[in-house]
């Protein structure tokens, strides 16, 4: 499905971005790249700082509510994590640029969409923080520091657009169970 003139607007934008970063692309550059007039984008959107904030929020919304799906589940503490895993992963896939922009521009945010990016992402480490905690006290992860663990994973996921803007040839399937395996077991045999 053809998307409307608004989403295509935000898409452009996410790619503007993630290329140049939030501060160097101007609503002039945006107009250009969509072959219309600046004025005309005014028609669709208010701002720049409102497609950041739809940019980032949309992305953001989804990684919290997935957590509240998953984090309460009566499963163990691996199964959580690997759909947590999978569900970056398939984010990855799917909004590539929107990542990019989460990760370097959020600190571009207006003040009320930053404090609320930024109590979700800390709920989010929390509840992820949690479950790791759950998987120690069950004898189901290794006996180790879950801030580490925390960093160790999220660092890999955050980052994981990066590595696949270079690698989109690569199987999703094979990504999420090797990125999976690799991230909860470790490389050693």
């Amino acid at each position: 499905m053809k998307p409307n003139r608004k989403e295509e607007i935000i898409l452009t934008a996410a790619q503007l971005f993630k290329e140049k970063g939030y501060s160097a692309v101007s609503m002039r550059d945006l107009a250009q790249e969509l072959g219309i007039k600046a004025a005309s984008l005014y028609n669709h959107i208010h701002s720049k700082q409102e497609i950041l904030a739809s940019i980032i929020m949309q992305v953001a919304n989804r990684f919290t509510l997935h957590m509240e799906e998953v984090s309460p589940q009566p499963i163990p503490a691996i199964q959580k994590l690997e759909e947590i895993i999978r569900m970056h992963i398939d984010l990855t896939i799917q909004k590539t640029d929107f990542l990019a922009c989460m990760n370097n521009d959020w600190m571009h945010l207006g003040e009320e969409n930053k404090g609320n990016y930024i109590e979700m992402r800390i709920d989010y480490e929390t509840k992820f923080r949690e479950i790791l905690q759950e998987g120690i006290a069950a004898k189901e992860l290794e006996e180790s520091d879950p801030e580490i663990m925390l960093f160790s994973i999220l660092s890999t996921l955050r980052t994981l657009y990066l590595w696949y803007a270079k690698n989109k040839n690569i199987n999703p399937d094979v990504l999420k169970t090797d990125l999976t395996k690799t991230l909860l077991q470790g490389i050693i045999v």
